[in-house]
C-alpha cells in the first residue's frame, strides 16, 4: 500500500513538473531556428537542437507550437556559443602521448520570453560534455555531441520549467 501511494506521489510529481508549473496565461509557444556562433561540430547540430527544444516544450507541455514567433505566447531562443573536443584521457609516455579519450563540450545560451508581457523568464547558459574514444572517429564525435546536446535541452527544460 505504502509503495502504491509512493508511486502515484512520484507520477503526479512527473506530470506536475512536465507543464503544471507554467504560468496559466500561457497557450502557446514558438522555438526558433537555433544560432550557432560556434565553431567546428556536427553541421546540423544546430537543427537537432532547435528539433530537441521542440520536443520539450511544445511536446511535454500543454503549449501549442506556433511556428510564427511573433504570435506566439512563449519564444525559446537558443544560441550555441561553443563547441570544442579536447582530450579527456591520455595514454602513453613522454613524449608518445596520445589521447585514449576525447571529450565534446558543447555550450549553448537558452533565454525563454513571455510575449504576453514582455517578461524575460530566463536567461542561462548550459553546458554538457560526452565523451568517446578517437577510434570511433566522426561517428563517435557526433554520438558524443549528441548526447551533450540532449542533456543541455533537458536542463534548459528542466530549468525553465521549475523556476516558473
Amino acid at each position: 500500500m505504502a509503495w502504491g501511494v509512493a508511486a502515484c506521489t512520484l507520477l503526479a510529481g512527473c506530470y506536475t513538473f512536465s507543464g503544471a508549473s507554467l504560468p496559466a496565461d500561457l497557450r502557446t509557444v514558438a522555438v526558433p531556428p537555433v544560432e550557432s556562433r560556434a565553431s567546428g561540430g556536427p553541421a546540423d547540430l544546430d537543427q537537432q537542437l532547435t528539433t530537441a527544444l521542440i520536443e520539450r516544450f511544445a511536446d511535454r507541455t500543454r503549449l501549442n507550437l506556433e511556428s510564427d514567433e511573433a504570435e506566439a505566447d512563449l519564444v525559446v531562443r537558443a544560441t550555441v556559443e561553443r563547441y570544442t573536443i579536447a582530450p579527456a584521457a591520455i595514454t602513453g609516455g613522454e613524449g608518445d602521448e596520445v589521447a585514449a579519450l576525447n571529450r565534446v563540450t558543447l555550450g549553448v545560451r537558452v533565454v525563454a520570453t513571455n510575449q504576453m508581457d514582455g517578461t524575460e523568464l530566463m536567461a542561462r547558459s548550459f553546458t554538457a560534455t560526452a565523451d568517446y574514444t578517437p577510434a570511433e572517429g566522426l561517428a563517435g564525435e557526433a554520438d558524443a555531441a549528441n548526447r551533450a546536446l540532449e542533456q543541455v535541452a533537458q536542463d534548459a527544460f528542466t530549468a525553465a520549467t521549475s523556476d516558473w
